[in-house]
């Protein structure tokens, strides 16, 4: 396992997070105690050490459990948690949401289940379209300072609210935006319109949940195979249009080529688009199968056929920028050496 610096932070976070919302069976799908156990050791022996939970997942079984498991290591290991949509089935009005006091009541009952005295990284599930967004980052900083949490994060925001809370943190001296969650896969690639620019523009960790598209980049379901769909009741993807066939289709040819699984392929297609993924396996020969994953090579024309048969128009204002850039640039666009980092 590789290491990488978290965004504009000095956080060495290992270049595949382990998610656990499948540890547990609080949502009558997952996985038992010892499966989780033995993936949790299994990511810690390839040097894994980014752990993230959230309270809802199987209803705080999943932190439960990794506090467990962290006793043992706890200084070595990086554990991101979440607040938002509450740690038991129908929580309520006060226990779910933005608001500070769901943030703080959250963080409470997740260090005692974590059994620790601080998380590393508190992300904000989803925005629930009510809260402010100055009250989301002050109650991050006030659990900054308290040193109940060492950096905040937003998953699932719009890019401008996003950008919004960075930019109020910053102006007002409170602990800075560290980190953004996002989906991202060949078949979710629309985080590539804001959200990433975004987040490299403010220099914030970009994570991305379900590199695998729910399974449908494993090609299983091709194969009648049901996962999550039977378990949970949910497929994040279905094979539901020409483009999606596509990049499973290319998924499999470029696995038949090099002797790897296509759920491989699809995961490092992720690590070389800079984003660090969130694998979140259910059983332990899941977990070595995506592991595996870093040994891929993929090689400029991979990345390319990928890329071809995955792609989404950018839109608007997108399109009419790009057919303006010569324009914008004195006809010497070709001359320019442009900055890798999108501005700001």
């Amino acid at each position: 396992m590789r290491y990488r610096i978290f965004g504009r932070t000095g956080l060495r976070v290992s270049s595949m997070a382990l998610g656990t919302g499948n540890f547990g069976t609080g949502w009558g799908y997952g996985s038992s105690r010892e499966d989780a156990k033995a993936m949790f050791d299994g990511y810690r022996a390839a040097g894994g050490n980014f752990l993230d939970t959230a309270d809802q997942y199987q209803f705080g079984q999943s932190e439960t459990m990794l506090g467990d498991f962290i006793q043992s290591d706890r200084d070595d290991v990086i554990v991101a948690t979440k607040y938002s949509l509450g740690d038991t089935h129908g929580a309520g009005l006060h226990r779910t949401g933005n608001s500070r006091k769901a943030m703080v009541q959250s963080v409470e009952a997740s260090l005692k289940r974590l059994r620790t005295d601080r998380i590393d990284l508190l992300w904000a599930h989803m925005p629930d379209a009510v809260t402010p967004i100055d009250e989301i980052m002050r109650g991050f900083d006030d659990l900054v300072r308290s040193g109940k949490i060492l950096y905040a994060g937003l998953s699932d925001f719009p890019a401008w609210r996003a950008a919004t809370g960075a930019t109020l943190a910053e102006l007002r001296g409170w602990a800075p935006l560290s980190a953004l969650q996002l989906e991202y896969s060949l078949v979710e690639r629309t985080a590539e319109r804001e959200l990433l620019p975004m987040a490299a523009a403010f220099g914030l960790g970009a994570v991305g949940w379900s590199p695998l598209g729910g399974g449908l980049l494993t090609g299983k379901y091709r194969k009648g195979e049901t996962g999550r769909q039977q378990g949970l009741g949910v497929v994040i993807h279905a094979e539901s249009d020409a483009r999606k066939t596509a990049a499973v289709d290319t998924l499999i040819a470029i696995a038949e080529e090099t002797g790897m699984s296509a759920g491989q392929i699809a995961i490092a297609w992720v690590l070389h688009k800079d984003t660090l993924p969130i694998i979140g396996p259910r059983t332990p020969a899941q977990l070595s199968d995506n592991l595996a994953a870093l040994d891929v090579k993929l090689t400029d024309e991979h990345v390319r056929r990928l890329d071809d048969a995955s792609a989404i128009p950018l839109g608007f204002p997108h399109d009419v920028v790009a057919r303006s850039r010569d324009t914008l640039a004195g006809a010497k666009a070709d001359l320019i050496a442009w900055p890798a980092v999108a501005v700001r």
